[in-house]
């Protein structure tokens, strides 16, 4: 997620000090560990009913319809699946594969894949080269997983990327390194922080600004990142700085004023961090009295956040306008948004961001991955399994502006198409509907080239 470093931490119910303490329980984890969850994945008590619906989410879809047999515990044999996350203080991506849990426990109890229920194996990591080789090994030496799904992680598709290639593993997830969008063994439901970025920037840059400051978190893959804003300020002929900064932030203040100072009051500022670093740079902003002191502030995709514009309140109201990768849930209710929520509030008591990007693209991952197996026949191989992921092909969702494919292709930017929102009284709200992002961004254009462009639809509000 991203990055970002990638997604959201988010919601109604969910203060600062929940944020916190998840960042402390992080920190006491520290070491990489392999945990399986299947069918077994309890439900969160507190927050449905026995109906399997979620009340609270104004849902009319019931958890049952995860599965092609409601009500049917699975009882066949597992089908193993890895994923591998970066989890450690001021990055802490575990809401991703939580997520990825919960919707297997729902297709579990609902009858499985053709009758096999899903287990996930995750390992944890703290951006480190050699624990995250060993930790791909684990899961195919020790785990016996036939795929990877849901790799939320600044440096594994870097890292282990050979190795799948080997293997004949098509990995799925929500990535932040280059390589989880530029090789053939990787595709990612996300944008990643470059093209978040772009869309944020160029959603500035639509505003005409004088000037662009592109700030972001200081994690491997800077450079990557910020080549792609440069490209899209170089193509409008508007200059851009290029800044990054150590998380967790410690003087947001100094933060605040630089990036201000640097923009000018016809600048344009964007932000690529997490939410509880992007907030504490707009808190001090606001503390400061700068909001208003450029054009306009933006931010990548994990800004697009309830917690976030609750938590700045009404004086950023169409003053912060944000890269939404994924339909707002705020905005849209259709069907899957709904069995989304539902399977949350039944199953996703391990979320601690509760709505928001990190589950969304953890509940894509899952549907699309559980999708694919089913068009399996016979034994669930890596090489039956990963010829079916890599056949995934124009899956329309209700939370993408196009419909996700997986191919044959050198590289791997399916979702390259998003739209813009904006905090509004606690909510955020779509401020532009769905647009392409730029192929100014030779990454983008190099993908269209080969994959063609999927068109750009609004998806269902419900």
């Amino acid at each position: 997620m991203r990055e970002y470093v990638l997604a959201s931490r988010l919601r109604v119910g969910y203060a600062l000090a929940a944020l916190i303490v998840v960042a402390l329980v992080a920190a006491c984890g520290s070491s990489s560990s392999s945990s399986s969850s299947g069918a077994s994945a309890a439900p969160a008590s507190s927050s449905s009913g026995s109906s399997g619906s979620s009340g609270s989410s104004g849902s009319s879809v019931s958890t049952s319809s995860c599965g092609s047999s409601p009500g049917k515990q699975a009882t066949g044999t597992p089908i193993n699946i890895g994923t591998i996350d970066t989890k450690q203080p001021g990055t802490d991506f575990s809401d991703g594969p939580n997520t990825i849990t919960a919707y297997f426990a729902c297709v579990n109890a609902n009858g499985g894949v053709n009758g096999h229920p899903l287990k996930l194996y995750v390992q944890y990591d703290q951006t480190q080269p050699a624990q995250i080789a060993a930790a791909a090994k684990q899961l195919i030496q020790t785990d016996h997983v036939v795929a990877i799904v849901g790799v939320f992680d600044l440096l594994e598709c870097t890292i282990d990327q050979s190795y799948w290639k080997q293997l004949g593993i098509y990995e799925m997830g929500a990535g932040i390194a280059p390589e989880c969008w530029s090789t053939p063994n990787s595709a990612a439901v996300n944008m990643g922080p470059r093209y978040s970025s772009d869309g944020a920037v160029q959603y500035g840059l639509s505003q005409h600004p004088s000037k662009v400051v592109f700030v972001q978190s200081n994690v491997p893959g800077t450079g990557y990142i910020a080549a792609g804003p440069a490209a899209l300020a170089k193509a409008a002929g508007v200059p851009i700085t290029e800044l990054t900064e150590n998380v967790p932030i410690n003087d947001a203040n100094s933060v605040a004023l630089n990036l201000v100072d640097a923009a000018g009051p016809n600048g344009w500022v964007v932000l690529n961090f997490t939410p509880p670093e992007a907030l504490v740079i707009l808190q001090a902003a606001q503390k400061l009295g700068l909001e208003d002191r450029v054009k306009g502030w933006g931010c990548s995709t994990p800004c697009n956040t309830d917690f976030l514009a609750k938590a700045l309140g009404p004086k950023w109201n169409r003053k912060l306008f944000v890269n939404a990768e994924l339909t707002s849930p705020d905005d849209h209710n259709g069907p899957q948004m709904q069995l989304y929520k539902a399977i949350l509030a039944k199953y996703g008591s391990s979320v601690a961001g509760g709505i928001g990007s990190f589950s969304q693209m953890g509940f894509l991952l899952a549907k699309f991955s559980a999708d694919a197996m089913q068009t399996v026949k016979g034994p669930y191989t890596i090489q039956s399994v990963n010829a079916a992921l890599k056949n995934i092909k124009d899956e329309k969702n209700e939370m993408q502006c196009q419909p996700w494919v997986y191919g044959p292709y050198p590289l791997h930017i399916p979702n390259n198409a998003d739209f813009t929102t904006t905090p509004d009284n606690g909510k955020m709200v779509t401020a532009e509907g769905c647009f392409n992002v730029s192929s100014a961004d030779p990454q983008i254009a190099a993908y269209r080239k080969v994959a063609g462009t999927a068109p750009a639809t609004e998806p269902p509000t419900g």
